[in-house]
C-alpha cells in the first residue's frame, strides 16, 4: 500500500463526525483518487494497530456495512454506529439522506 495515499485517506476519515457516514467513494473523491473506491476500503483494513481511525463510519454507497468474511467487524461497527445515534433499518440500511457527512 501506497504510505502518502494512506495517509490521505486516514486524514479524510478522521474528519468524519460523530453520528456521520461517509462512503468509499465519497472518501475517495475527498482524497483526490478518482473512482478508486476499493482502495479506501484496503487502506481502512489494513490501519495500523494503534492508530485512531474512525473506520467505523465508513460504508457502502448503498447506504450498508460491507460484509466481510474473514471476521465479525461488521458486528462491531453496527454496534459503534449505533452508540453514535445512527439509525439502521432492519434490512441493513443507514439513511444517507440523513447521515451522510457533508464536507
Amino acid at each position: 500500500m501506497n504510505k502518502t495515499l494512506c495517509s490521505e485517506i486516514y486524514h479524510v476519515v478522521r474528519r468524519i463526525p460523530r453520528g456521520r457516514v461517509a462512503t468509499y467513494g465519497q472518501i475517495a473523491r475527498i482524497a483526490k483518487l478518482g473512482r478508486r473506491a476499493r482502495f479506501v476500503g484496503q487502506a481502512l483494513w489494513s490501519v495500523p494497530s494503534g492508530v485512531a481511525i474512525p473506520w467505523h463510519r465508513v460504508i457502502n454507497a448503498k447506504g450498508e456495512i460491507s460484509p466481510r468474511s474473514y471476521d465479525d467487524s461488521h458486528e462491531l461497527q453496527r454496534h459503534l454506529l449505533e452508540a453514535e445515534g445512527i439509525e439502521i433499518s432492519l434490512e441493513g440500511k443507514i439513511d444517507l439522506e440523513k447521515f451522510r457527512w457533508r464536507k
